[in-house]
């Protein structure tokens, strides 16, 4: 590849791109609330929201300096992170937080570029966001899950039209927003039922002696809220 080359590939991924026609915005929202709210769709789709809840762990514990021992994502779309260090105080208390409002916050980010007109830009994110992801996968399904998510995101980036590369991105933000409620939601229905004893919320009570619902009410708050200014973001052109 040669310098020109190169720069025309710097130029293409920090530029602007022309914003979507407005059907399309509203087109991959819908599909992106269809596969939230219709059961079958959401038992696949909701692995790509576990690979940002994780991801979201382990760039916590990264940043509190707590050893990313690996992450691993299972056929039944759970996922696992395992850190080691203190087990008390702010540092576990941060990574177990990070979980839940990470793929709302993820998704409010895109929805931040796609509002610039970075489309491109959001797309090699991605790509470089699950690089970094696939070192520190520990388990073989994981492994190809992020491999896949990762092939995708190229093929889109650098094979597609404009109109090709905008709908993935637009349908990938907005089932991210969408997406973030629905896990809060099913979490303490789980609780409710005496299930899900070692969430992340029941973790955060025993850390912080703040009760578990409490826990869950801020996520979905954030999650909720993303959700709404994310939206407003996509929707601001129509």
């Amino acid at each position: 590849m040669d310098a020109r080359t190169l720069d025309e590939l710097w130029t293409a991924v920090t530029g602007t791109q022309p914003a979507p026609p407005g059907w399309l915005v509203l087109a991959t929202g819908a599909a992106a609330l269809l596969t939230v709210l219709a059961r079958p769709l959401w038992l696949v789709a909701r692995g790509a929201v576990t690979i940002a809840h994780e991801g979201g762990h382990g760039l916590a514990a990264l940043a509190t300096r707590r050893r990313l021992d690996g992450i691993r994502l299972h056929s039944d779309t759970s996922g696992l992170t395992l850190t080691y260090g203190r087990p008390t105080g702010p540092g576990m208390v941060l990574v177990s937080a990070a979980g839940y409002t990470t793929p709302a916050l993820l998704g409010l980010g895109c929805a931040a570029l796609l509002a610039a007109d970075r489309i491109t830009l959001l797309l090699w994110l991605a790509i470089a966001l699950l690089l970094a992801l696939i070192v520190r996968v520990r388990n073989a399904f994981g492994f190809l899950v992020v491999l896949l998510a990762g092939g995708a995101f190229f093929l889109v980036s650098w094979f597609g039209s404009p109109e090709v590369q905008a709908g993935f991105a637009y349908l990938g933000t907005w089932f991210l927003l969408l997406g973030a409620v629905r896990p809060v939601l099913e979490l303490q229905q789980q609780r409710r039922y005496g299930q899900g004893g070692d969430s992340d919320a029941d973790q955060l009570a025993r850390l912080t002696g703040i009760p578990g619902l409490a826990w869950t009410t801020l996520f979905l708050v954030v999650a909720l809220a993303a959700l709404a200014l994310g939206a407003s973001w996509l929707l601001r052109p129509l």
